[in-house]
């Protein structure tokens, strides 16, 4: 157990913004709303190790599209979110923990924890960014036995937009409820969701999510401060994940819409010299294809675009056509993965969209395996 700190806050949005995946929310929301946790409080960061087997944890989260512009998601919303839950759910909730990483998602749940008197759980349900709750939700999403507490809050009150709800129900049937009080709140909401023992955080969650997000964050900034640039930041964020760039090039077509509190569409880029690329986005990246019709990565492998300028992660919102990037790959093999990402019922709403198969290519060993 240590106590978060300023630093940490920093680290966190710089090394979740890698695990962001093109989406996971922004960097001046992760700063505000972990500036603001540090702030108000003491924060305390826990391994599940450390919590009685039958502590409640509730995961902390924010639904929407990145690329959305007419939201609203104030601190105190994600304070409340917590409260709703706490409201409903008859028994004492301990800690807190985030369903991914990311610019602003890493942070999820800081400041709750600091306003209620609350742990920060270090486990993410998923290790990187992906589109729906239930790719976050360990491993709950096709479960019909059990029943889940979720609550959101946020939105515009000026414009009428501000929107407080609490559902109770499977998690999947709730998880498209809150997505649909996302859109009507503007496209972004905080959630709080799925109040669980500590027990069930241990066996399928990914351990040591947050840690690994700050230890990526300070590498990245210890190379700046030694006067890196963007190619030797880039070259320390390979080394220090085990990752690689597979193709760097300028972005060719950006054909992304909003749809539903989702981004979707794909981004083409032109690779001097080899054959093209075409990312595959539903808010984050979930695949990406080569002109020729290779797969070359599938979530749940990790996939950021980089500005070769700045050595930076750009999201899918921030991408524009001309623009010069490195395209990045963790393969899953190198990160934890949850229960929530092998879990193949996540997979089909997903496909259906993109209009690509993913658990296929994820999980090839497993889906021969029940052929």
């Amino acid at each position: 157990m240590r106590e978060l700190t300023h630093e940490d806050v920093v680290a966190a949005v710089r090394g979740g913004s890698v695990f962001a995946s093109g989406g996971g929310g922004w960097v001046d929301h992760g700063l505000e709303i972990g500036g603001a946790a540090v702030s108000l409080g003491r924060p305390k960061l826990v391994s599940v190790d450390e919590l009685p087997e039958d502590a409640i944890v509730l995961t902390c989260t924010a639904i929407g599209a990145p690329a959305g512009t007419d939201w609203q998601m104030l601190g105190k919303d994600y304070i409340k979110a917590v409260q709703l839950v706490q409201e409903r759910y008859e028994g004492k909730i301990v800690g807190v923990m985030t369903p991914q990483n990311g610019m602003s998602s890493s942070i999820n749940g800081w400041l709750p924890a600091a306003a209620l008197g609350l742990v920060v759980v270090d486990a993410t349900g998923d290790i990187r960014a992906h589109p729906t709750g239930k790719m976050g939700s360990l491993g709950l999403a096709s479960r019909i036995d059990f029943e889940t507490i979720q609550a959101v809050a946020g939105g515009k009150p000026d414009s009428g937009t501000y929107i407080e709800l609490v559902t109770t129900g499977t998690p999947a049937r709730t998880s498209n409820i809150l997505r649909t009080a996302a859109d009507m709140a503007g496209g972004f909401i905080a959630a709080a969701r799925h109040p669980l023992p500590a027990s069930y955080i241990k066996e399928h969650a990914a351990l040591g999510g947050i840690s690994i997000a700050i230890e990526l964050g300070r590498t990245i900034l210890q190379a700046e401060a030694s006067g890196a640039d963007a190619e030797g930041i880039l070259k320390a964020i390979e080394t220090h994940t085990g990752g690689l760039f597979i193709g760097r090039g300028k972005v060719s077509r950006k054909n992304v819409r909003y749809s539903g509190a989702f981004d979707i569409g794909t981004i083409e880029i032109d690779v001097q010299g080899e054959v093209g690329l075409t990312l595959h986005v539903m808010n984050e990246y979930m695949a990406v294809v080569d002109n020729q019709g290779i797969r070359k990565s599938t979530f749940p492998d990790v996939i950021t675009t980089f500005s070769l300028e700045t050595g930076r992660p750009v999201s899918v919102g921030h991408i524009e056509e001309g623009q010069d990037i490195g395209v990045f790959v963790i393969d899953k093999s190198l990160i934890p993965l949850s229960s929530s990402v092998k879990d193949p019922s996540v997979y089909p709403e997903v496909e259906t969209v993109l209009g690509i198969e993913l658990y296929r290519h994820a999980f090839p060993e497993t889906v021969k395996a029940h052929v």
